[in-house]
């Protein structure tokens, strides 16, 4: 195996038994960065210099026998989060040269843990996106077919992780923004409940939905880095004081005398791609086989999701976003006569079409007159998804659903079909709102051999037993060990 092939678990055993060194391990993966870019296109920003200076003093600290959990681990990040001396974009013209002064809480705990930081990755416009075309940088493809996207909005999270441009990464997960690439790649994606994950320094799309999360190439991984990432933080007044368990302990074989929920409208909505369904059904089966019992659950408020979802976000967006105005940081138009000027066609020329288009909806929503009618009206049916999670978990430990309707579509077509791209985070929406945890894991191919993820849901802080669940399913089957042929 190649040293950039590694996972997160193998490396660590070979650092810690002096097999490898830190700078050999993240020089293969700059070179195997350096081989494949130009064709995936999964980063903005490559910190060679500074990931081999990590990567020197990750190998003292290993020459002195301490090791932490990520010590002289290559790890990319997407480009939302603050990197102190790193440029952090969002992938907008507006942010393109901002050079944050601190990093995010997520940043300084993967320092803490001893990871070399090798870069930033692309992804939809201020994550803005489930296909990462909307990006204002570049454009990235799937690993599997150059000619399709790679999901988003943390398209370049999975991306990379899938063509091995990084041994794992984080993402962010708005509305789906982790586990849906993560599908699209066959790579594990978790989004952590809302409030286990720090957000300081995470610049924000929408407040009460945004959850910093991993990308990783196998559960082990994806436990490894949720463990290292969780915690409370003073600094985020929205992050819960609860203790974090060790994930990977929860690493063990058998699943007997699980309850798995089958949400009953999943099977009838609208766009689910025959071969997905056969896949999930297929993964049902082999979670049956393992002595895990399947039984119907019911979440009637499903369909309201994505109308709810697409108050909520662009609202928070549009309260979000009027700080970029051109007066304190990022670009700023040049070539107006005065103030009012400045800010507009700032705004104008800094924003892409589609966070254009969610300030102008979100701005809409909250208007006098109008904040009653959709945005408070959206959080009431808030309430009642989440009270259909609560009693679906009643009576079952996980809910078991597709991640996607379909695999990857091709590049640009769905590109003037907005809400075509909207639906297509049916599955995904509802944790977000719920603020419960959500992971994505292989679980089979279409016969163009495009990947399909199952999702499956947990309880608020019940990510062991997703972690679990995913381990067993993947021992089960192997589909994270295939890999694309880039």
């Amino acid at each position: 195996m190649k040293l950039h092939e590694l996972t997160i678990n193998k490396a660590q055993q070979l650092l810690k038994g002096k097999e490898i060194s830190s700078q050999e391990l993240t020089r293969a993966v700059l070179d195997r960065i350096a081989q494949v870019e130009d064709r995936v296109g999964a980063y903005i920003t490559i910190a060679s210099d500074s990931a081999m200076k990590e990567a020197a003093l990750a190998d003292k600290e290993i020459s002195k026998g301490n090791m932490a959990e990520l010590t002289g681990i290559p790890i990319a990040v997407k480009d939302l989060i603050c990197t102190k001396g790193i440029r952090t974009t969002c992938a907008s013209k507006i942010l393109d040269n901002f050079i944050p002064p601190y990093d995010a809480t997520v940043i300084s705990k993967l320092k803490k843990a001893g990871a070399v930081i090798v870069g930033k990755l692309n992804m939809d416009e201020f994550a803005m996106g489930s296909s990462t075309e909307n990006s204002g940088i570049k454009l990235t493809r799937n690993p599997w077919d150059l000619t399709r996207i790679p999901g988003g909005s943390s398209g370049g999270s999975a991306a990379a992780v899938a063509a091995d441009m990084c041994i794992g990464s984080l993402g962010s997960d708005t509305g789906g923004s982790i586990r849906q690439p993560a599908s699209h790649c066959s790579v594990v994606g978790l989004k952590p409940t809302y409030g286990r994950v720090s957000r300081f320094g995470l610049v924000a799309f929408a407040s009460s939905l945004d959850q910093i999360g991993p990308v990783a190439k196998d559960v082990t991984d994806c436990a490894i880095l949720a463990k290292v990432i969780s915690g409370y933080d003073p600094s985020d007044s929205t992050s819960v004081p609860k203790d974090v368990p060790d994930y990977t302990s929860f690493l063990t074989e058998g699943i007997k005398g699980l309850i798995i929920g089958v949400p009953k409208e999943y099977d009838t909505a609208k766009g689910l791609d025959p071969q997905v369904f056969a896949a999930i059904t297929n993964a049902r089966k082999v979670l049956e086989t393992l002595g895990a019992q399947c039984v119907e659950v019911s979440l009637p408020h499903t369909e309201y999701a994505v109308p709810a979802y697409y108050v909520i976000a662009p609202s928070e967006a549009s309260s979000n976003l009027a700080r970029y105005d051109g007066v304190k940081y990022g670009f700023r138009d040049k070539d107006s006569k005065n103030l009012m000027e400045m800010y507009k066609n700032t705004r104008s020329k800094g924003f892409g079409p589609e966070v254009k288009r969610r300030i102008i909806i979100g701005t809409y929503c909250l208007s006098a007159g109008y904040y009653d009618a959709f945005y408070k009206k959206a959080s009431q049916v808030r309430t009642l998804i989440t009270d259909d999670f609560t009693k679906a978990f009643e009576i079952c430990d996980v809910i078991l659903s597709p991640v996607a309707p379909t695999p990857a579509f091709k590049i640009g077509d769905n590109a003037d079909d907005p809400l075509t791209m909207y639906l297509s985070d049916i599955f995904t929406l509802s944790a977000n709102l719920a603020g419960i945890p959500g992971l994505s894991v292989p679980c089979g191919f279409s016969s163009g051999g495009l990947p399909i993820g199952l999702q499956l849901l947990g309880k608020h802080f019940g990510e062991e037993v997703l972690l679990k669940t995913a381990y067993n399913f993947e021992q089960a089957t192997g589909f994270h060990k295939k890999k694309p042929e880039i």
